[in-house]
């Protein structure tokens, strides 16, 4: 089922539950009830919960958003590392650098087409995708340079083998989801509370009122989407792509 398909049906239920209670609520006041002798504490608390609440959701949405950033970074430093090797193993002899490359084309190809894969249905790297990458680490630390020339390339290729294992480490640890059970539990208990604060207040039928009921109750829906969709870097709709990867090496298409 489609993330966005998932949204609107949540949207659309957290619409529909409230409109109902609302309904079925008036339908059993009195019809002397006055909405108007709501006490002022409660409409004071209403607003604090409110605000606290949007305090809450604006830090959760800017955590998620902060880790999807650093995982796009991650991937973009990796393939960078990557590229370089591909690049400066260029003084090596032919046999050396047409192996290396071999491996490092092989290991990016890998990478898009089943270890992303992979990594957002398990939320973790695979064995492998680091077993390709210790076959580069070989190709360049196995080699002892013939001249001063090769030699001044040696640890600059070293340097850029340990990018791309630091940043694909990095990778694996930002793979999984990183809001912890116990966030969603209180932003999920946040939003009844929130939402239940609408028939503290005594709301009516009138079609403005239950408007706003329903696209207030929308709008928790889809922010609470919002941060699930953030919160797994490489596994939902709105994710880090294997784009640096599919730029430095067009072969691997």
């Amino acid at each position: 089922m489609s993330d966005w398909l998932v949204l609107l049906i949540a949207m659309a239920a957290a619409c529909a539950v409230v409109l109902t209670i609302t309904l079925f609520s008036n339908r059993r006041l009195d019809p002397d009830d006055d909405p108007s002798g709501t006490p002022d504490v409660i409409e004071y608390m209403t607003m604090m919960i409110g605000v606290v609440y949007a305090i809450v959701l604006g830090l959760a949405i800017a955590g998620v958003w902060e880790g999807r950033g650093a995982a796009q970074a991650d991937v973009q430093q990796e393939a960078q590392a990557l590229h370089e090797i591909d690049q400066r193993v260029q003084v090596y002899p032919a046999e050396v650098r047409d192996r290396t490359r071999a491996d490092v084309q092989a290991y990016a190809s890998y990478v898009v087409h089943t270890e992303w894969s992979y990594m957002a249905d398990h939320g973790d790297l695979t064995d492998e995708g680091t077993q390709k990458l210790e076959k580069i680490r070989r190709d360049v630390t196995d080699y002892h340079p013939a001249n001063d020339y090769e030699t001044q390339a040696y640890q600059p290729l070293i340097d850029q083998v340990g990018a791309v294992d630091e940043a694909r480490t990095a990778r694996g640890q930002g793979a999984g989801a990183t809001m912890p059970g116990v966030v969603w539990f209180g932003l999920i208990s946040g939003a009844l509370v929130t939402i239940g604060l609408i028939f503290t207040l005594q709301i009516r039928r009138t079609w403005r009122e239950l408007l706003l009921a329903g696209l207030f109750s929308a709008l928790i829906a889809f922010l609470l989407f919002l941060i699930w969709d953030f919160d797994a870097p490489f596994g939902r709709g709105i994710s880090a792509t294997a784009g640096p990867f599919l730029d430095l090496f067009p072969g691997i298409h």
